[in-house]
């Protein structure tokens, strides 16, 4: 199947929606009632911004805006907060590096942490702001760093998984141009 075609575009999002309903059914689940002294990693974070870096016509902005307000919504987080922050952090992901394949893991990955920290600072800034209740400062911390460790992961597994590679320049001209 053509990795450009609309039914293929269109199949992925539908995934990309699915598995941001899976994580957030898994996350809502009352598996642990006792309270940790660390937070487990943002897995739907890390999975939108490795598919908006590597195919950004996966999940365009307004789904992106949808999956995490509901995620904000359902998690009982300051709605559209979050969904604001990432959509500008996959929207700079995308402009920075433009979708395609002509930087190694490496620079991606410390993209992507440059983004996860600015997304999480801003975030404290402006519940701090706005006199909003916040999480206290280690559990943000080991959630961040635990993204940052954790989307490696994530990004292989959506390549291997679900194909979901970064476009070469040849499609990314072939995608612009429609």
């Amino acid at each position: 199947m053509d990795s450009l075609a609309p039914s293929r575009i269109w199949v992925m999002r539908l995934c990309y929606a699915g598995l941001a309903m899976v994580i957030l059914f898994f996350h809502l689940l009352p598996l642990d009632t006792l309270p940790r002294g660390w937070a487990a990693p943002d897995l739907l974070l890390a999975l939108t911004l490795a598919w908006a870096l590597r195919r950004p016509d996966f999940v365009p902005p307004v789904l992106i805006a949808i999956v995490i307000l509901l995620a904000d919504l359902l998690l009982q987080r300051p709605p559209g907060l979050l969904a604001a922050l990432t959509v500008a952090g996959a929207a700079f992901l995308h402009s920075r590096f433009g979708g395609h394949g002509e930087t190694g893991f490496v620079a991606e990955w410390l993209a992507v942490a440059v983004v996860l920290i600015a997304i999480a600072l801003l975030y404290r800034i402006v519940l701090a702001i706005t006199s909003v209740d916040q999480a206290p400062l280690f559990l943000m911390a080991s959630q961040l760093l635990l993204t940052i460790l954790i989307y490696p992961l994530v990004a292989g597994s959506s390549q291997a998984v679900f194909g979901v590679r970064r476009l070469t320049p040849a499609d990314a001209e072939a995608l612009g141009a429609r």
